[in-house]
């Protein structure tokens, strides 16, 4: 309730100034222990239901922060005093960027969405790792890695490689972005012959260092079922550890926003509820296609638990929020796990690992 009441004013101020606002404050606290470590004495709860062990990673709970919100890796501390389970910090490239021109991130209060179109803004690999060094609290930490803006996609693994080089002694899996809409030619990355080159090269570097990581794959929205399936096969192929199901969508259907206000706004990518439908149908097809062998990151339009166990139930193990930190607050993710707890109880689970896929398992009994 007071959320909602100091949303209302802050909805009033530019998405990314506001954003960056928060995030300064955000990393303010978070760099003093008594603040985080306050929050998780009244927020983190542990509950026996919720823990599991993902790609060799034990997670205390399946809610974890989308990359996106917390790029610099400085609010990781923060995150564990407000019951997430997980975050993921970039995306990072190499050298700093300074991404798209501004105005470049919107609201879609009709939807409860969000459209950006940011480019990978991000301060470099090196400040990132200086971030990185920092973190305290035992949260479990993503790394999500990408390519310059000026490095030619034919050359592409290069970037990718030197940012799993330099992040892996500091986090606990990585993430591989070939899936944002706004970089261009990004997504062409998807294709077989391009993301083999770039998994084996991030595999590679991460095989060759102390820490032998689970590396995920995040996929785009908005790709047919043809290259789904080469996507699979490559992953299979270079035994990624996983995927993250999905990324924004440049899709514009159903949207309740007048459609000359979005057209208004340009390009960019949509979060949030307009994108719960897709993620859950696209996380059931890749669940479906490899039998519940790989492991599943949920990301789409999750603002509640019931949300987040329609996308564990299609095959996530995991699940990740962003716009629903935005528009719910810092509770959401106690909530949802007190919540997604009582689901389980509901329906007979005494473990979260038994709901994952219990959609697909029903319907082929």
């Amino acid at each position: 309730m007071i959320y909602r009441l100091l949303r209302k004013i802050l909805f009033k101020v530019d998405a990314e100034r506001i954003h960056s606002i928060m995030h300064t404050i955000g990393a303010f606290l978070s760099s003093y222990q008594i603040v985080w470590r306050t929050a998780a004495f009244f927020y983190r709860r542990y509950m026996p239901s919720l823990r599991s062990t993902v790609a060799g990673i034990t997670f205390e709970s399946p809610v974890g922060l989308a990359a996106g919100f917390d790029k610099p890796g400085e609010l990781i501390d923060m995150m564990y005093g407000l019951d997430f389970g997980f975050t993921e910090v970039g995306t990072v490239t190499p050298r700093p960027q300074a991404g798209n021109p501004q105005p470049r991130l919107f609201r879609l209060q009709q939807d409860r969405a969000i459209l950006n179109r940011m480019g990978f803004n991000n301060d470099g690999v090196e400040r990132f790792v200086s971030a990185l060094k920092k973190r305290k609290s035992p949260i479990i930490v993503g790394g999500n890695i990408g390519k310059n803006k000026d490095t030619d996609v034919s050359i592409a693994e290069i970037d990718y490689r030197a940012c799993a080089q330099a992040i892996a002694p500091f986090v606990d899996y990585i993430t591989i972005n070939v899936s944002s809409p706004n970089t261009p030619g990004l997504r062409s990355l998807q294709n077989a012959t391009e993301l083999r080159r770039i998994i084996v090269a991030v595999m590679d570097q991460v095989h060759t260092s102390k820490r032998r990581l689970p590396v995920f794959l995040k996929i785009a929205p908005d790709i047919t079922d043809e290259l789904l399936r080469d996507i699979l096969h490559v992953v299979n192929e270079t035994h990624c550890n996983g995927l993250i199901v999905s990324n924004t969508t440049i899709s514009r259907e159903g949207l309740h926003t007048d459609v000359a206000d979005v057209r208004a706004l340009g390009d960019g990518g949509i979060s949030g509820a307009p994108v719960h439908a897709r993620a859950v149908q696209l996380v059931s097809r890749c669940y479906r296609l490899t039998n519940g062998a790989l492991p599943i990151i949920g990301v789409g339009g999750i603002f509640t638990a019931d949300d987040a166990y329609e996308l564990i139930c299609a095959g996530a193990s995991l699940v990740q929020l962003y716009t629903g930190l935005i528009y719910e607050g810092p509770s959401v993710a106690y909530r949802i796990n007190r919540g997604l707890d009582r689901l389980l109880r509901r329906d007979g689970f005494t473990s979260i690992t038994q709901a994952v896929g219990s959609s697909y398992k029903n319907s082929v009994q």
